[in-house]
């Protein structure tokens, strides 16, 4: 009992170090995603790469359709809805959050034996990389997006938000 108390503190521990800012790369898992890990870990019900992630895996720097201003403004609110705030916008309360959700997919997830392995054989491990990999390519796109629409001349939010605006949320 003593050693489960442990780990339990220890991923408390990394999940405060690794709290993220209010931007986000991947959505926080809620109490039906925790409750899926095992069949994740299975590979019995894997998470499906939005439509948009995949066009931006494909090609982040494509200019195709994207001659006026509001063309960037949708295509960046696309990637909002997947990706939420982007960094320009994003608030940081100050306060030290633990992932609830994180946490609880790593204690249910550590009574799985031989996770890791059995994760790369039921092809699991492939499919978090390449859904991680999606939204890296998702925020790259909606980065170049605002560059884009800087060099452009278009107003925000197919630009960056003011610098000022941003430089206040240390």
């Amino acid at each position: 009992m003593r050693s489960l108390s442990l780990a339990i503190a220890a991923l408390a521990g990394w999940g405060a170090l690794a709290a993220p800012l209010a931007a986000q790369v991947m959505p926080e898992p809620d109490a039906e995603e925790v409750a899926k890990t095992p069949l994740r870990d299975l590979n019995i019900d894997g998470r499906d790469i939005p439509e948009v992630l995949k066009v931006a895996a494909a090609d982040p720097y494509a200019t195709a359709g994207l001659g006026r201003c509001n063309a960037l403004v949708t295509a960046i609110a696309e990637l909002d809805t997947v990706l939420g705030a982007d960094y320009d916008i994003a608030v940081d309360d100050g306060e030290k959050r633990l992932s609830e959700g994180r946490i609880g997919q790593s204690v249910v997830g550590s009574v799985i034996p031989f996770r890791g392995i059995l994760r790369e054989v039921t092809g699991a491990a492939g499919n978090d990389r390449a859904l991680r990999a999606a939204y890296t390519a998702g925020m790259v796109r909606r980065a170049f997006l605002k560059g884009w629409g800087l060099g452009r001349g278009c107003a925000y939010p197919a630009r960056p938000k003011a610098a000022t605006a941003a430089a206040g949320r240390k």
